[in-house]
């Protein structure tokens, strides 16, 4: 009977295998079918996204801006909700009465007219002649002035030259610009990611497996912010949703990239295709979870800004984040599962080269590693210096703002027709500043307005919309006790002069009636700036704090988290001097935006940890086994080439931003595709392992490892 049990229970313990491999076959395919879903699902909402945006900077000032209790109150003032659009005629012969005129009545065939047309205004040298058109604010901005555009040109006389500009105009190309990322910059990112992972993998399936993760991770990521942008949770503009492809292809593959290194350690020791996915699931959890937690959490700060758009960008990035995590911790390991070796087809994985005495050869990082541990000292104080060096350049930054005219980079009509308009008009013809001010004080208010340096001409504004005149019976309008001003600057709404004309404009309102409001375009730029400054110096340590307490909680340690920020924030410090001195002497910027350092910062302070804790969670891994010294050897050498490739990639998915004519978003790809490579390329492969190499086991005080002996230290 001892003997049967005893020859039974190998063959009952193969039917449990089977069983058990069966299970996860179904587990994994199960998986499989509900991501491809998902994906099914969420592809064709990315191109729904544009429905729930808006690019309005008004909408994502705080409703305590000067600029956006001025709007609520112009709204009362007027009917509708049309975007002024300025359509300019010129001629270098002039331009009649009779030719603006025919003009005119064209512009009445409009069909997104939603008001009285203004004009034609002739100018002084008269060569120009100007018109007001009110676009409906129901079609979109891009579709309303292409049809205004393509009706002027159709009947403009030969030899005159005319424009679109104003808010109208500036809202279509910008919505235009933005058109590229529903298509272009996704489709950029996909070919260079999947050609970095065919030059390092060297395989056929892999590279599509991996980039697959990342496609299905964006689709689950697109429908969450679908949802909550059409609930109003947040607003989501062209901006967030380039950042949001961007940040989901990247992090997603390097999320992947790590699973595949301990998936493939795992073939190379000898172990099946499920118990190697089992092993490299466990190994990478920690690792893959920290660091998107990290990434995740330095995003969930920005819901401490002001500025609405960039709290909107919290939610949108940590949702990415969030799918990221989970597709390279589901979704892949399902599809290796299946696969098994054959993932890694024609090139299978092997152990590492041997030498003659048969001993592993140390390869490229294998010799970096013992570089850097024989000259500690040299190397963290020589890399420390020069990175210092390089974040002086942030004082040449020039981040105070930008004019309108220049957000879009390359051709634009409207900013052509501003510059036009400028020759023969006051600058600030069609985007003027209102003043919302009790009416017994309007019409010293009106006088007041008028002696500012920088108004060409203001007015109250009657029921009509036109200026109040009492001769013909046209009185100021009046709105629960209060009046309207129009006021049409000299300079263009988007300059610096104008930005110094209504500064002094609030002070002089201010002075009449202290709850008078001063809004419009340049108002609202003030305003979008100010703000955002405010929320530099606010959430950079907020997330510095976050981070840092985290790094706390995974390596069980204080001394090597500050270490690792202090060196992050060193390394955000260089990217960010020498993107200044790039910007400014290469691609000839006027300035940046206020949000450029903070979106900068957010991004490299939380990715470029993410290095740190892959090569810092194998060190503590092998520090347990080895002691720290040797651990550092060896983990710099074992993760060496997969974080090398993980920030190439994401490098190169964020240089991939700068396809889209957009000045913000070419100067954040900039600023976080440079600063990553330093990150991966001098920052944890030289100033951190000499700094471990330097300071021992101290570096994990004031954990128990910090005290342990061996005999390797």
């Amino acid at each position: 009977m001892a003997h049967l049990a005893k020859t039974d229970q190998p063959a009952s313990r193969k039917r449990l295998d089977k069983k058990g491999i069966g299970l996860r076959a179904g587990i994994y395919a199960l998986l499989i079918i509900l991501w491809l879903a998902v994906a099914g699902i969420g592809g064709p909402t990315f191109g729904k996204l544009s429905e729930v945006q808006t690019n309005d900077q008004t909408s994502f000032l705080p409703a305590t801006a000067e600029a956006t209790e001025a709007l609520q109150w112009q709204g009362k003032f007027r009917s509708t909700e049309a975007i002024p659009a300025v359509v300019l005629l010129t001629g270098t012969q002039g331009v009649s009465k009779e030719e603006a005129g025919r003009i005119g009545e064209a512009l009445k065939d409009f069909t997104h007219l939603d008001g009285e047309i203004t004009g034609p205004f002739l100018s002084e040298d008269g060569k120009a002649a100007e018109f007001i058109v009110p676009v409906s604010g129901e079609v979109k901005a891009d579709a309303g002035v292409e049809e205004l555009r393509s009706l002027i040109a159709a009947e403009k006389p030969d030899g005159f030259t005319a424009y679109v500009t104003g808010p109208a105009g500036f809202s279509a190309d910008l919505v235009e610009a933005f058109g590229g990322i529903d298509g272009v910059l996704l489709g950029v990112a996909l070919v260079a990611v999947l050609v970095i992972l065919l030059l390092v993998y060297r395989s056929i399936l892999l590279p599509f497996t991996v980039l697959l993760t990342s496609v299905v991770a964006l689709c689950a990521a697109i429908l969450a912010v679908y949802f909550m942008a059409s609930e109003g949770w947040i607003r989501l503009d062209g901006q967030a949703q380039g950042i949001l492809s961007i940040l989901v292809i990247g992090a997603a593959t390097d999320y992947s990239l790590l699973f595949v290194a301990r998936h493939k350690e795992a073939l190379v020791a000898g172990q099946d295709k499920w118990q190697a996915v089992a092993t490299a699931w466990k190994r990478s959890l920690e690792p893959i979870v920290a660091s998107g937690g990290t990434v995740t959490v330095g995003l969930l700060c920005l819901l401490f800004s002001d500025l609405n758009s960039n709290k909107a960008l919290g939610p949108i990035g940590a949702s990415g984040i969030i799918f990221s995590i989970i597709a390279a911790l589901t979704f892949l390991p399902a599809v290796l599962g299946l696969l098994g070796r054959a993932a890694y087809w024609p090139f299978a994985p092997k152990p590492a080269a041997v030498d003659a005495q048969g001993q592993e050869k140390e390869g490229m990082w294998g010799r970096i590693a013992r570089f850097v541990a024989s000259h500690p000292r040299p190397i963290w104080i020589i890399t420390a210096v020069l990175l210092a060096v390089g974040a002086l350049g942030m004082t040449q930054l020039k981040a105070h703002g930008v004019p309108q005219s220049e957000l879009v980079v390359g051709g634009s009509e409207a900013r052509d027709g501003q510059i036009a308009l400028g020759e023969h008009f006051p600058g600030g013809s069609g985007s003027p500043a209102t003043v919302i001010v009790d009416e017994a004080q309007a019409k010293v208010a009106l006088e007041k307005a008028l002696d500012v340096s920088g108004v060409d001409s203001a007015y109250l504004q009657a029921e009509d919309g036109g200026p109040a005149m009492p001769a013909r019976g046209a009185d100021p309008m009046n709105v629960e006790g209060r009046n309207l001003i129009s006021v049409t600057l000299a300079d263009a709404a988007d300059s610096d002069a104008a930005k110094q004309t209504v500064l002094e404009l609030r002070e002089q309102m201010h002075a009449v009636d202290s709850d008078a409001l001063v809004g419009g375009t340049t108002a609202t730029q003030i305003d979008t700036n100010e703000t955002a400054i405010a929320d530099l110096f606010k959430i950079i340590p907020i997330t510095l704090l976050a981070i840092l307490l985290i790094l706390m909680l995974l390596l069980r340690s204080i001394l090597a988290p500050v270490l690792l920020i202090l060196s992050t924030v060193l390394s955000y410090g260089t990217a960010m001097g020498v993107s200044a001195l790039v910007f400014n002497n290469v691609f000839n910027y006027v300035g940046a935006d206020p949000s450029v350092p903070l979106f900068g910062f957010v991004f490299l302070v939380a990715l470029g940890v993410d290095y740190n804790i892959f090569l810092m969670t194998r060190v503590r891994e092998e520090s347990l086994k080895r002691g720290t010294r040797e651990g550092m050897r060896v983990g710099l050498k074992v993760t060496g080439g997969v974080i090398t490739s993980a920030g190439v990639v994401l490098a190169a998915t964020f240089a991939a931003l700068g396809v889209v004519p957009i000045m913000f978003l070419g100067q954040l790809g900039f600023i976080v595709a440079f600063g990553v490579l330093l990150d991966t390329f001098v920052v944890r492969s030289l100033l951190v392992p000499a700094l471990v190499e330097e300071i021992g086991p101290k570096v994990w005080w004031p954990s128990n490892l910090a005290k342990k002996k061996f005999e390797l230290n």
